[in-house]
C-alpha cells in the first residue's frame, strides 16, 4: 500500500489543530531496538501514515552497520517512523523536520517522552531548513509527500551544502514509477527495493562513517 503521506492535510492539520487518534488507528510500532514493540501515536491529517514496518525492516537492515552512534536528519518527519525507529536502535541523535504546525508538536511531545537528549524538532520546511547553516549528519531521511517531485533539488543542496558526513547514508522513499534517484555525485547508489507502488532507494558518500 503506498504511503503517499503528507501529500495532503485537512485544514484542522494545516490551521494548527489536530484531532485525537482514535481505536488503534494513527499509530506505528517500533520494530526492534530498546523501544522494540511499543506503539506510538500521531496525529489524526488525511494522508498522514508511517513507512510500512516491512520497508521500515528492510531499510534498517541496510543501515544495521552504521545506525548505531550516528547523527540522523529527518527532512520530511510526519509520524516519526523513521527517526523513533532510528533512535530505538542506537542512533546517537536525531533532527525531525515538519512543517505541518500540529504534527510537529506531537513530535515533541513524543520526543520529549522517549528522548529528550536525543530528539529535536524544527517546524519547518525542508527546503527552508537545508538553506540554513550546515550540520553534518551520518544518516538523512528524505521522504516527501509523493506527489511533490523535490527530491533532486534535496539531493543536490545535501551535498552542496556539507551537510553529509564521510560515509553518510541518504535514504529516499518515492513512487516506484520514477524508478531510482539521479544521485548526485560524489553520492553513490547503493541498494533498492520496491513494495507495491513504493519505491525505496540508499545511497552512500564515500569515505569511512564517523557512526
Amino acid at each position: 500500500m503506498p504511503r503517499n503521506h503528507r501529500s495532503r492535510r485537512d485544514n484542522a492539520v494545516q490551521n494548527g489543530a489536530a484531532p485525537a487518534a482514535s481505536h488503534g488507528r494513527n499509530e506505528l510500532r517500533i520494530i526492534a531496538g530498546r523501544w522494540r514493540g511499543r506503539k506510538l501515536r500521531f496525529p489524526v491529517a488525511e494522508g498522514l501514515r508511517p513507512t510500512p514496518d516491512r520497508v521500515r525492516e528492510t531499510l534498517f537492515n541496510w543501515l544495521a552497520p552504521s545506525i548505531a552512534g550516528a547523527r540522523c536528519l529527518d527532512l520530511f518527519a510526519g509520524s516519526g517512523a523513521l527517526g523513533f525507529e532510528a533512535l530505538s536502535r542506537g542512533a546517537s541523535s536525531v533532527v525531525f523536520v515538519e512543517r505541518a504546525p500540529a504534527v510537529a508538536r506531537h513530535l515533541r511531545e513524543t520526543v520529549a517522552l522517549l528522548a529528550p537528549e536525543a530528539g529535536r524538532v524544527v517546524q519547518g520546511g525542508a527546503g527552508d531548513h537545508l538553506a540554513g547553516r550546515a550540520e553534518r549528519f551520518d544518516v538523512v531521511f528524505l521522504d516527501p509527500p509523493f506527489d511533490d517531485d523535490v527530491v533532486p533539488g534535496l539531493l543536490a543542496r545535501l551535498v552542496a551544502g556539507g551537510w553529509l558526513a564521510p560515509g553518510a547514508r541518504v535514504y529516499v522513499e518515492q513512487p516506484a514509477s520514477r524508478g531510482a534517484p539521479a544521485w548526485p555525485a560524489p553520492l553513490a547508489a547503493h541498494r533498492s527495493g520496491r513494495a507495491g507502488e513504493v519505491g525505496y532507494h540508499l545511497g552512500v558518500m564515500p569515505g569511512e562513517s564517523e557512526a
